[in-house]
């Protein structure tokens, strides 16, 4: 299995929502943010997205937009046009966005139509996932790139119009092809933008720090020490701690931290799991310092993390 490979093998999704917007121009959308992965293709008229604290895009026919971190942005057919919150939108129209049912709607004036395939993708620990740390507010991956190929977008549009048919079985369906879709498009902007910040993923692709990488993913209970990690790579400690330091973006303990973590959290997710064997598995000596160390991670203790309401691990049908 390649590096990335390796890495992203744990990313998967546990629910979809999707949707099919028919909008005239004029028109204009203030979208919330959601717990959850937008992505969108459209055809027929362009339109404009200003994820929020970010400068608008110009989306083409068959262009693809991805908002990773399920950032609140705005969408209309041209930056003058007056914004209508969404859920105040379909309200109107006497739609009640569900979680299990595809949201479809007509909206906008008489103008010239966008017609807008839309799907939310969710993942049971979208905000701790180490891909998600790397990813930018906005990914925009336009017609032409040479980088995404036909058949992806192609699979997008039957992928969409397949989970509106509501035919038997749609929704695992939607599921497991979402999450193909959505690591082929996000492969897509790493191929495009690899070597351009330091993050993990330019670490693999490091011969030295690469061994590192993947050494900590497989085993993230090993007692690893800074001079451990400086062995694997074959380097002294302070030219490794430099230069996975300038690589990958965070030092080497930190990062190893960051990967238990993760471990953690899919491992309390399991039924009956104990906090102590979790501790155990991932290198903590006892519970105490465990539970210290994810608190500092992630602000909560880990059976208080674990046991957020499902609404919070699931995307909002929008």
């Amino acid at each position: 299995m390649d590096p990335l490979s390796e890495f992203l093998s744990d990313f998967h999704t546990n629910a979809v929502v999707t949707g099919h917007f028919t909008l005239h121009e004029p028109w204009g959308i203030d979208k919330e943010a959601v717990n959850g992965v937008p992505f969108r293709i459209c055809e027929g008229a362009p339109y404009y997205l200003q994820p929020e604290g970010l400068e608008p895009v110009w989306v083409e026919p068959g262009d693809v937009v991805l908002l990773p971190h399920g950032t609140r942005h705005r969408m209309g057919s041209d930056l003058e046009c007056p914004v209508k919150p969404f859920f105040e939108l379909v309200a109107e129209k006497g739609v009640q966005p569900r979680y299990d049912t595809p949201l479809e709607f007509e909206a906008g004036g008489s103008g010239r139509v966008c017609e807008m395939h839309t799907a939310i993708v969710g993942f049971p620990d979208q905000e701790r996932h180490p891909l998600f740390s790397i990813l930018p507010q906005l990914i925009h991956i336009r017609d032409n790139d040479p980088a995404i190929s036909p058949w992806l977008k192609l699979t997008l549009r039957a992928f969409i119009e397949e989970s509106m048919s509501c035919r038997s079985g749609w929704h695992i369906t939607a599921t497991r092809v979402s999450e193909v879709l959505l690591i082929q498009m996000i492969r897509a902007h790493i191929q495009m933008h690899m070597g351009n910040d330091a993050n993990w993923i330019a670490g693999l692709f490091d011969p030295q720090i690469g061994t590192v990488l993947l050494a900590i993913l497989r085993a993230p209970g090993e007692d690893w020490s800074l001079e451990r990690l400086a062995d694997l790579a074959a380097m002294s400690r302070s030219r490794f701690a430099s230069r996975f330091t300038t690589i990958v973006g965070t030092a080497p303990m930190t990062h190893v931290t960051h990967v238990r973590m993760h471990a953690a959290v899919k491992a309390l997710t399991t039924p009956g799991a104990r906090v102590s064997a979790v501790a155990a598995q991932i290198g903590y000596e006892s519970e105490k310092a465990f539970a210290r160390a994810f608190k500092r991670w992630a602000g909560v203790a880990p059976r208080t993390y674990v046991q957020r309401p499902l609404s919070r691990q699931e995307p909002h049908a929008s």
